[in-house]
């Protein structure tokens, strides 16, 4: 289980600083594929999951809030450095299911998830610790769609294994948090754009699913087959895997929906 308690003191504390800084060992779909999802979750929010939004966060979109969880990680305070960080992802050894008492200490992204879905229904949590709770709560559901976020325990989530992307050093991880995206030259806007032209109603409800083992379970699937056969990666592993990247991408945004809506229904 997680073992953390939110107070309104250390909320105060925690906000006061906002660096962006990349992290040694993830930051999901970096800052363009997370506002993706957020900005696709926006179109697919239910009358009172939109009003219950836009009461937390007025002047903000699930896009702008989608990157807090990772800008804060540059954030000294011992909740961003220590308790928060393992939140991001989730180990599932190949050959088993999802596990939560295999969780660290400080519990993971699975169980953050649980732990922030409660708050937000509660009568007695404070505004601040709700607004924390929500932009958890669309972060962690697109780092689950990202495949290597669903780790095997033996390398980072991919972070060890060394690959050279077009012609620079990188590492597996990164090249699927970012490097794939990044790569097209897009705004999260276009990207946004382009992908939601091709969800078609019955994709969309296809996809609506609130229960994030499955989420994990599509990732944990996915996951060995982006280990490459060889160290340099260019066009050929663009165009074997951008279709998956797309994918995860919509399949995020119409998760954080309908998790929300849950929520709020």
């Amino acid at each position: 289980m997680l073992k953390f308690k939110v107070t309104t003191k250390w909320i105060k504390g925690a906000i006061a600083t906002t660096i962006i800084l990349q992290s040694s060992y993830a930051l999901g779909w970096g800052q363009i594929g997370h506002r993706v999802t957020g900005e696709l979750a926006e179109s697919y929010l239910s009358e009172n999951a939109r009003a219950q939004v836009r009461a937390l966060y007025p002047n903000e979109s699930l896009a702008e809030i989608s990157t807090y969880a990772d800008e804060e990680r540059s954030n000294p305070a011992e909740f961003w450095q220590k308790t928060a960080n393992p939140w991001h992802y989730v180990t599932i050894p190949e050959g088993l299911e999802y596990q939560a008492h295999h969780a660290p200490e400080e519990g993971d992204a699975y169980t953050a998830l649980m732990e922030f879905r409660k708050t937000l229904t509660s009568e007695t949590a404070t505004k601040e610790e709700k607004r924390l709770a929500l932009h958890f709560i669309v972060h962690i559901i697109g780092d689950l769609h990202q495949p290597l976020h669903c780790g095997n325990g033996t390398d980072r989530g991919g972070n060890t294994v060394k690959v050279e992307f077009f012609w620079q050093d990188s590492n597996l991880h990164r090249v699927w948090d970012s490097g794939l995206i990044d790569r097209k030259k897009l705004s999260y806007t276009e990207w946004t754009k382009w992908l939601q032209q091709k969800m078609s109603p019955a994709l969309v409800t296809q996809w609506r699913n609130a229960d994030p083992k499955v989420w994990m379970r599509e990732s944990v699937i996915l996951r060995n087959g982006l280990y490459p056969d060889q160290e340099k990666l260019s066009w050929k592993y663009e165009y074997k895997h951008i279709p998956t990247v797309k994918k995860r991408l919509q399949m995020a945004g119409v998760r954080i929906a309908t998790f929300l809506n849950e929520i709020y229904k």
